[in-house]
């Protein structure tokens, strides 16, 4: 699979590169994975600030370093809360653009509704731009949605990098 995420995240990169600009990630149900894509690529430190996954509201303060306040009535799984996340994390890593990812993979539902099988992605980048996109997949594989997941924002990303 890591094969499968490294083709998809190396366009990416090397437009990036070849740009002077930076990625940071939150990965959520993803686990890593989108991450992990980046690690992949020789180099990446010319590219990837860094990112976290996110499974927690102590994680939450420390990837993003946004008061409690700024979350309050958001839900994950969201458009709104997961293009908090974006802006957040490129913002506090101190990139060009950022990639998060909220969602359930499964097999059970998200803990605030959201059926197994769902993901929200959010793209930040340079002079406001932003992306955002629900995935549902309707499957209780945990393991295909993670990487349904996080495929689908290595070619969103790309998406965002060539519009």
């Amino acid at each position: 699979m890591l094969h499968e995420l490294n083709a998809l995240a190396a366009p990416s990169a090397a437009l990036l590169v070849e740009r002077g600009q930076s990625v940071a990630v939150a990965d959520g149900s993803t686990g890593g994975l989108v991450s992990a894509a980046f690690c992949t690529i020789p180099g990446a430190t010319k590219f990837f600030k860094g990112g976290g996954t996110l499974y927690s509201i102590a994680g939450r303060k420390h990837l993003f370093g946004l008061p409690l306040s700024d979350w309050t009535g958001l839900r994950g799984v969201t458009e709104p809360y997961t293009l908090l996340q974006a802006t957040a994390i490129r913002d506090n890593f101190g990139a060009d653009w950022s990639i998060a990812e909220s969602g359930s993979a499964g097999p059970v539902d998200h803990p605030h509704g959201k059926p197994s099988g769902t993901s929200c992605i959010a793209i930040a980048g340079p002079d406001g731009f932003t992306m955002v996109r629900m995935v549902e997949t309707d499957s209780n594989d945990r393991i295909a949605n993670m990487e349904t997941f996080a495929k689908t924002a290595l070619a969103m990303f790309h998406e965002a990098l060539t519009a």
